[in-house]
């Protein structure tokens, strides 16, 4: 039986997203195919494939992401 729990998000997902989408608006301006930007810029670093990309473009709006990131940015200015 299945108990129904909410997924942690976790430290290195979130940044991890983060990044992906820190490069991949840096050369989405330049007018780049999303499939270029993934095979010159994020492949050669975290090796994902095309749909992973996608999924993680597309996680960087999810509200308990964007509350992890908000999280780890408030602990970095504690010290």
């Amino acid at each position: 039986m299945k108990k129904n729990r909410s997924k942690i998000i976790g430290c290195s997902y979130a940044l991890r997203v983060k990044d992906i989408v820190r490069i991949y608006d840096e050369y989405s301006r330049s007018g780049l195919s999303n499939r270029e930007i993934l095979r010159r810029y994020i492949w050669p670093k975290y090796h994902i494939c095309e749909k992973t990309f996608y999924n993680i473009i597309n996680a960087s709006a999810d509200p308990r992401i964007i509350a992890r990131q908000q999280e780890m940015r408030a602990q970095l200015t504690l010290f």
